[in-house]
């Protein structure tokens, strides 16, 4: 496959982290089909601002599906890769996405539990269920309807508490409300290039030497099925 040629988004770069706006569409890491990922872009990316020769250190700390979009830390020394991976690992992070559902919520917040298995069946689906089942783990998240997309849709803003694969991808669904796009998860209808309407909006974390609160944010994608949402900025998370 072909190097994208479109600009890396970049939000944040200092000596030690680096956050992007990862694009629908592109892997985050590297899989048997050897495409281009978002992490050889950004190697790159850095090769040529610093002019460096030989290899670029990037530590991946998290990542997105690939047909997901949004903001994406990534580790630019070995100290912070560790630190980063901490905070991710322990949930002192906080992630926020913004999701197009098919249906609209009866009620305008709430909070969804699950127990959801760690390996997917065999249509790449995360098993999940109401009760615990063996290997399960609870998953956990929040949600409030801030906007309407047309009349069969709504908006939702989703804070997952827990980290399970597919979580809100699978949780939405076992509500009612599947992801526009996500056929795999119960959608009615693919989106162009087969991308998901789910996007990470805002992540929140501690930079990885200080300590410092920093907040990071990238708008969903100008197309459809997003609407226009003028006061995302104001939203109280």
């Amino acid at each position: 496959m072909p190097m994208r040629t479109e600009p890396l988004t970049v939000l944040h770069e200092d000596n030690h982290l680096l956050v992007v706006c990862k694009p629908a569409g592109l892997l985050t890491q590297g899989d048997a089909s050897g495409h281009v990922t978002l992490m050889d872009l950004a190697k790159a990316y850095l090769k040529e601002r610093y002019a460096k020769p030989g290899n670029v250190y990037l530590g991946l700390v998290h990542r997105l599906d690939r047909n997901v979009s949004g903001v994406v830390a990534l580790a630019r020394t070995s100290k912070a890769a560790a630190r980063l991976s901490a905070q991710f690992r322990e949930r002192s992070m906080r992630k926020s996405y913004l999701a197009v559902v098919e249906g609209r919520p009866a009620a305008s917040t709430g909070e969804l539990v699950h127990h959801m298995g760690d390996r997917a069946d065999g249509d790449g689906r995360t098993p999940l269920a109401a009760a615990p089942f063996p290997g399960s783990k609870e998953a956990r998240l929040r949600w409030r309807r801030i906007a309407t997309a047309d009349a069969d849709r709504a908006v939702l803003l989703v804070q997952p508490i827990t980290g399970r694969r597919h979580q809100i991808r699978a949780q939405l669904a076992a509500a009612g409300w599947p992801i526009a796009g996500d056929r795999k998860y119960g959608a009615s209808v693919l989106l162009p290039d087969r991308a998901l309407a789910l996007h990470a909006w805002r992540l929140e974390l501690k930079h990885p030497v200080g300590g410092t609160a920093l907040t990071f944010t990238a708008p969903p994608p100008c197309r459809d099925p997003w609407p226009s949402l003028p006061q995302l900025e104001m939203l109280d998370t």
